[in-house]
């Protein structure tokens, strides 16, 4: 299948701590990804909907069709069509939306046959789509989050700059390994990509150095970093990505960076 001869890679975007810049960057990559002429499906896998209002879709709430009911279809065995439920953005992507009925599933899945790998069925059945499938998780290492690292084939972890998420990594980095264990033998690790950063400050080269002595040699950490910018987080007022929103900013040669760091690691 495609997960073998990487026509279709699918990164889950993960950090059981908000604010780190995660959806900032699901969205970012995506549509980078798509300016690089790949065919790029984001599926927002939060109850908060962040990444689905981020990108031009203000109400998830009211949404008719959303990552909730696609799963709910899978365990209830209905049959849908490929493109069920996706929304267009202008920028190239397609996007599955994520809203608040996430929460009411996460807690009824712990009654399902197989609860961890539904979203599996789902996102095989896209890879034949697509050649990036990108998956903003929640803040959190519930059902929802353990079911995007069971059908992904590499995690990016995005990580704010500073000492206490630096810390708190750890017990990230043992879930994904426990996943790959026991659920997911497949999946790695795309990277640490350092969100947030002052470059102005030693301490955001403390935080840098500190990183790649305790993780540098099991866990590749991207050369590109995000600086911190008010412009990155305008655009989710705007619905765009920070290539349309400010495209001769920092922040856009960052991501434009990252991208072709992402495309360029097979």
């Amino acid at each position: 299948m495609c997960a073998v001869d990487k026509k279709c890679r699918v990164i889950a975007v993960a950090n059981q701590k908000g604010g780190v810049g995660k959806t900032t960057t699901a969205g970012n990559l995506g549509i980078g990804l798509a300016m690089q002429g790949e065919k790029v499906l984001l599926i927002d896998a939060d109850a908060q909907g962040s990444l689905t209002a981020s990108l031009g879709f203000k109400q998830p709430d009211k949404l008719e069709i959303t990552l909730a009911n696609v799963l709910e279809n899978i365990i209830n065995e209905e049959e849908m069509e490929a493109g069920y439920g996706i929304l267009k953005h202008r920028e190239g992507i397609d996007l599955m939306p994520g809203n608040i009925e996430l929460s009411g599933l996460e807690v009824s899945l712990v009654n399902v046959m197989s609860r961890e790998i539904v979203m599996r069925s789902y996102v095989d059945m896209m890879r034949e789509r697509y050649s990036y499938i990108l998956i903003d998780c929640m803040p959190s290492l519930g059902m929802i989050t353990i079911n995007a690292l069971s059908c992904a084939d590499s995690v990016l972890i995005p990580l704010q700059a500073a000492y206490l998420p630096v810390k708190g990594l750890e017990q990230l980095v043992k879930t994904i390994g426990k996943v790959k264990r026991q659920i997911n033998p497949r999946l790695e690790m795309e990277g640490i990509l350092l969100t947030m950063v002052d470059n102005r400050t030693n301490y955001a080269r403390e935080i840098a150095r500190l990183l790649a002595e305790n993780y540098g040699s099991r866990v590749r950490i991207f050369d590109s970093t995000i600086p911190m910018s008010v412009r990155a987080a305008e655009i989710s007022a705007e619905g765009v990505s920070i290539f349309s929103h400010d495209p001769k900013g920092k922040v856009a040669a960052a991501y434009g960076a990252l991208t072709r760091e992402v495309l360029g690691y097979e």
